[in-house]
């Protein structure tokens, strides 16, 4: 397929700059934000009957006014069928600096640690034209964090060796002590980033550290519908992706087999394949947690259809026509125009479908981006 294919006008005013929340005003004339994570709304698309489901339904199976809310995707699901999702835990990786002798201000974006020992990390800058090999900078204006440019990677990449001597575990706590929670760039554009963001930015579930962003479509989870959806005998499955940037990388070629995707780590463990298998066998559905999961789980489904353990990383591009091998189910966001990860929304739901969906999503107001709204597929 062509790149032209997956575009469409978004309105800015559609771009969710924060997750569902209620404003409270106390007695003392102030205000207070209570977020609720499960309130987005769900639009449930059907893939085999092509059909899309937007409102709740009455007692007699009738549309209501009011829209399909994510707490209620308990309703799809039965006992015996299985979820999987990306427990990968996002650190406080953009930092703000200033360049030796000129004081400019530098954004650094932590990307991965390339050597403990040397602490070396691959990081991007911005402005990256006024960052060459030599430059040091500074993250405190008396501290003692301070890093030296010794490598140019890409045009906004660059490799920091960190100038700061004392245990490792120190230094990472000291550096992720001046970072900042990495949410997208359309966000901080429009508002800075606050301490609400450290929590809304991470999925309830998150335990391993090394997501640069986070892994979106896990965000709506709430340790309430959790618990319903355990007590219903939903398996429960973890693997873990450290979602990096390339899945936002813009595509340069209108031929979409000769884009290459960044490569992402990841791990899947005995005890993550063994709820999938077992619910595979046994004729239940699979369901995958976002783009990221489902990327993963296809790099590690064998030709039986069945997960395999896995520790590497993985660049699959996924894009109309694709054949899954794995799930059946999925839960994503609405994404931007021309994203690797609408592609591979479109991949599953059928190209038609999901590009129709989109357009009603956007003629019914629904939010996109990591905050927004939200998509169920169901082959059905």
């Amino acid at each position: 397929m062509k790149l032209s294919q997956f575009r469409f006008r978004l309105p800015d005013e559609l771009l969710a700059l924060e997750p569902p929340h209620k404003v409270f005003e106390n007695p003392d004339g102030t205000t207070e934000k209570v977020y609720r994570r499960d309130e987005c709304r769900m639009m449930v698309v059907h893939r085999k009957s092509q059909t899309i489901e937007m409102f709740e339904k009455d007692e007699e199976g009738n549309d209501t006014e009011e829209f399909i809310k994510f707490r209620s995707i308990i309703d799809y699901f039965d006992e015996g069928d299985a979820i999987i999702f990306n427990d990968s835990k996002v650190f406080p990786a953009r930092l703000y600096g200033t360049k030796e002798k000129t004081d400019a201000k530098i954004e650094v974006f932590l990307l991965r640690e390339l050597n403990p020992e040397l602490r070396l990390w691959d990081v991007l800058v911005e402005p990256a034209r006024k960052i060459r090999i030599g430059n040091k900078l500074f993250f405190e204006e008396d501290g003692p964090m301070v890093a030296e440019v010794i490598d140019n990677t890409t045009s906004r990449g660059r490799t920091l060796r960190f100038l700061y001597d004392c245990p490792h575990d120190e230094f990472k706590q000291e550096l992720f002590a001046l970072g900042s929670s990495p949410v997208p760039r359309y966000i901080i554009d429009h508002r800075p980033v606050t301490e609400d963001d450290t929590e809304n930015f991470q999925t309830i579930y998150a335990q391993h550290e090394g997501a640069v962003t986070a892994p979106a479509s896990g965000l709506h989870f709430s340790r309430e519908l959790m618990k319903r959806l355990e007590i219903r005998g939903v398996n429960f499955s973890f693997i873990t992706v450290h979602c990096g940037l390339g899945c936002f990388d813009s595509i340069e070629v209108e031929d979409l087999t000769k884009h290459k995707m960044g490569s992402e780590q990841m791990i899947i463990t005995p005890e993550a394949v063994k709820p999938v298998n077992e619910s595979k066998a046994n004729g239940h559905h699979i369901c995958a947690v976002g783009v990221t999961t489902l990327r993963a789980t296809e790099t590690a489904v064998g030709t039986d259809g069945m997960l395999k353990e896995f520790n590497g990383w993985t660049n699959k591009f996924i894009f109309p026509p694709y054949e899954f091998g794995l799930a059946d189910r999925l839960i994503v966001n609405f994404y931007y125009s021309e994203s690797t990860m609408l592609m591979a929304t479109a991949a599953f739901g059928g190209y038609d479908l999901i590009m129709e969906a989109y357009q009603k999503a956007v003629d019914n107001g629904y939010h996109f981006g990591c905050y927004g709204d939200c998509m169920l597929i169901l082959d059905d």
